[in-house]
């Protein structure tokens, strides 16, 4: 029986250390090994309209029941006028084409791959296309309206937030087209990331118009730069949130899979509510409606005629203005936001934008778990400090079941010299062997099966933490002490790493050693071989698994001595 608690453990760490391995081998872009997938290669590309950026006229989209949009273009027509913005966190540059926002900066967070420089979330550059763009179009067969292709006239003013001064204002007007003028005006605000919006449409025109107004965001499907090499690929796609279906994700591969269905993509098409949104790890944009205003979505592949090897991807939503009377306006307010996924800043801007922070499968225990996380760092202002607290809490909660399980461990150390002795005198007779250890097993009371149900059950807390900590922006550039400067990457100096593999070495000796030479060998192997993914894991993760290695190290001890067990180091035999 000992030796099926051991195997089943040995098979959870193998699918893991599988799973890991094709987890590997994707983020840098090769087949999976052993689960490969069976989506499009990523050459294949659709057309949504023409590679011009000119407006289409608005006809069905496959698997939407919503017009076309006109589709962005990598290379304009005409040379593009940029108006760069300033705010205390914001650095914008806005395109007179369209006054679309087609880069953001962020003032108060560097670049992972050069300190030197803010991180840029929105480009529109040789390596990267990632903008948010507005417009307008009508009815089928009509005249062209103000589009996102429509170049538009600056309004003189300020680009940069003064100091005492909270709020900067942006104004774009764009000429007469089909007897229609758009106004849009951005509000920034200090301190803010989320940008109001306010479109007016002006019919100057004899004829009542009922123009729709779309608002969407567009962004090559490559990964984000600057993420660390191994462990933090969280999701990148857009998203969409709606109180009827709630948050739903769609990867970039399915959208090139269903492209002629995009139906099967699951995604809420109409709704009065929500936002959409483009989600990579730390950071998100999104487009968010009033309440009650109606609007259609859609998110579809289209082709810009960029060079991009995976170029690109659109989620829209549209909405009808009503009828607008000759010589009179219609407004609509809406808000963009680009910025870091700070959870209590999310709830504050929009129901469910919370949602965009990617917890994974194990989201109902990781909220929680950040809850408490944030309101350790309120206690010791510091996150390394925070993580360490919070692996003590934890330790603290489960210290019965830890207990329990660290107790039939020590009780079958005690009787591992029985063990060892009749294996090797009954080696020629299995079935006498097993009758045997069954036999001390019931005299000795130990059940080898009560070290597993306490590790089952803890499973989903720890992989909940490690997801808190993969995700939270808050570890982005925080420091914990010396040489650590950024728990988000990697240790530079190793440090960490070297810990994390003497404490899991350390933590193995400690344990009985298999009665098979093989398991033996294997016990010593695995958590080596485990051990290397840690070098390139994010430094807040790594000392989350040195506190916890600690922590069960020293109950372990204090358990055995209790016990009548001394502590005792099986070191391997090679």
């Amino acid at each position: 029986m000992n030796d099926i608690r051991r195997n089943i453990l040995w098979v959870i760490f193998g699918v893991s250390l599988v799973l890991l391995w094709d987890h590997w081998q994707v983020y840098n872009g090769h087949k999976a090994t052993f689960f490969p997938s069976t989506t499009a290669p990523a050459e294949v590309r659709a057309t949504a309209g023409p590679a011009s950026g000119a407006p289409v006229a608005p006809t069905a989209l496959p698997g939407a029941s919503v017009p076309s949009l006109p589709v962005p273009s990598a290379v304009p027509a005409r040379a593009k006028e940029s108006v760069v913005v300033n705010t205390d966190v914001l650095k914008l540059t806005f395109d007179t084409e369209g006054g679309s926002i087609v880069r953001a900066e962020f003032v108060k967070y560097v670049d992972e791959a050069d300190k030197t420089k803010n991180f840029v979330l929105l480009d529109e550059g040789k390596e990267r296309f990632y903008v948010a763009q507005t417009g307008l179009i009508g009815a089928a067969g009509g005249a062209a309206l103000p589009n996102h292709k429509t170049v538009m006239t600056l309004v003189p003013g300020e680009h940069t937030l003064k100091d005492g001064v909270n709020e900067l204002v942006l104004r774009f007007e764009s000429p007469e087209l089909g007897g229609v003028k758009l106004i849009k005006t951005y509000t920034l605000k200090r301190g803010a990331y989320d940008i109001a919006v306010t479109h007016e449409v002006v019919n100057s025109g004899s004829a009542s118009v009922a123009p729709q107004l779309y608002l969407q965001l567009v962004r090559d499907g490559n990964k984000p730069p600057g993420e660390t090499s191994f462990g933090t690929s969280t999701f990148t796609g857009p998203a969409v949130y709606t109180s009827a279906k709630h948050f739903q994700k769609v990867e970039f591969t399915d959208i090139k899979k269903y492209k002629d269905t995009l139906d099967k993509l699951g995604v809420e098409k109409q709704s009065a509510d929500g936002y959409i949104a483009m989600v990579q790890h730390y950071f998100a944009s999104a487009w968010i409606l009033p309440d009650g205003v109606q609007r259609s979505i859609s998110i579809d592949p289209i082709d810009i005629g960029s060079t991009l090897a995976d170029c690109c991807y659109r989620v829209s939503v549209l909405t009808p203005l009503d009828s607008v009377a000759p010589g009179a306006s219609k407004v609509l307010q809406a808000r963009f936001f680009a910025g870091p996924q700070e959870e209590k800043m999310l709830e504050t801007l929009a129901p469910g934008l919370e949602l965009v922070k990617d917890y994974g499968m194990f989201k109902i225990l990781a909220e929680p778990l950040y809850w408490l996380l944030d309101k350790l760092h309120g206690i010791v202002q510091n996150w390394g400090w925070a993580i360490v607290a919070l692996v003590v809490l934890l330790k603290i909660a489960f210290y019965w079941l830890n207990a329990k399980s660290m107790s039939s461990m020590a009780k079958m150390k005690a009787i591992n010299p029985k063990i060892m002795e009749m294996r090797e005198r009954l080696k020629d007779n299995p079935q006498q062997m097993q009758q045997e250890m069954m036999r001390i097993y019931r005299e000795e009371k130990v059940n080898p099966m009560g070290g597993c149900l306490p590790i089952f059950i803890q499973m989903p807390v720890f992989i909940s933490l490690y997801w808190v900590l993969l995700s939270s922006v808050e570890m982005r550039n925080a420091p914990w002490i010396g040489w650590i400067t950024d728990l988000s990457s990697k240790d530079p100096l190793y440090i960490l790493p070297v810990i994390m593999t003497l404490t899991t070495l350390l933590q193995t000796a400690l344990n009985p050693a298999p009665p098979d030479p093989m398991q033996a060998k294997m016990m010593w192997f695995m958590p080596l071989i485990f051990s290397v993914m840690f070098f390139v894991f994010p430094s807040g993760l790594v000392l989350y698994y040195i506190a916890n290695n600690i922590l069960t190290i020293a109950q372990q001890w204090v358990i055995n001595v209790r016990m009548g067990v001394p502590p005792k180091f099986n070191l391997p035999k090679f």
